[in-house]
């Protein structure tokens, strides 16, 4: 990872921002209760938030519906969050900007400069190399 890309400080605004949004897509959603897929999905719910797992690996996740891809999801998200690998992020977030989706959050590990750049380049706003479930906490204090 370059030094650019772990150098960058976010706004508490632009956090803000994110977190005030109400519907989620959990990009990377697992079964498994010890990876961060699934704890960054039930965190997100726990925090109110209208919440989609999306992994083509699994029907539901404990009996949830879960989506295959983006595109099959009932509704916009407005933050699609990446806890997925490097490449899967880089591949999905060209489908943000079709999906009308402005923000996606991709939690450490998750990112790649290729998928950063493509953000910038087509407006989306883009957090990476924070973590959602932290910043959540630390503003709500649950």
């Amino acid at each position: 990872m370059s030094d650019d890309m772990t150098d960058e400080t976010f706004s508490s605004g632009l956090i803000d921002e994110f977190l005030r949004s109400r519907v989620f897509a959990v990009v990377g959603v697992s079964t498994n209760k010890e990876k961060y897929g699934y704890k960054v999905y039930e965190d997100l719910k726990q925090g109110g938030y209208i919440v989609y797992p999306v992994n083509p690996m699994y029907p539901d996740i404990f009996g949830e519906k879960c989506y295959p891809d983006l595109d099959s999801l009932p509704e916009e998200p407005e933050v699609v969050e990446f806890v997925c690998p490097p490449d899967v992020t880089s591949k999905l977030v060209k489908r943000l900007p079709a999906l009308g989706v402005d923000k996606a959050w991709m939690q450490p590990g998750a990112e790649s400069e290729e998928a950063i750049s493509f953000c910038k380049e087509h407006g989306i706003k883009v957090l990476h190399d924070i973590c959602v479930m932290v910043e959540r906490r630390r503003r709500t204090g649950k």
